[in-house]
């Protein structure tokens, strides 16, 4: 699996983003069994390689990219970011271009089967 943002830019720069991505992945392993095999953060995304019991992968996603994304906002509004309105009306104009949650946004990502 893989996520876009919604900004099409780079936010995973900072400790505090990639902290909100370690507690929901870790949170996701201990609550939802979610089974992490590999994972990478870069700058404007994720990669991971993960598994689920029998027909939870989707769920499970679909919970992570909501809460992620709620907390991401959050943090952009709670600590100092020079970007903070940039990144904000560009979560925004995401949400209001499609009418929805830009959690939402987060949805192109690829599931790829490997036997």
């Amino acid at each position: 699996m893989g996520g876009c943002l919604p900004v099409g830019r780079q936010v995973f720069t900072r400790p505090v983003y990639c902290s909100i991505l370690d507690d929901s992945l870790n949170y996701c392993i201990k609550e939802k069994e979610l089974s992490v095999h590999a994972y990478v953060y870069m700058t404007s995304h994720i990669h991971l390689v993960v598994t689920a019991p029998d027909g939870e992968l989707q769920n499970i996603v679909r919970d992570f990219k909501k809460f992620t994304s709620k907390k991401i906002i959050e943090a952009i509004k709670e600590h100092p970011e020079r970007r903070r309105e940039w990144l904000l009306r560009k979560f925004s104009y995401a949400a209001e271009v499609r009418g929805v949650h830009p959690y939402q946004k987060l949805k192109k990502f690829k599931i790829n089967c490997v036997f």
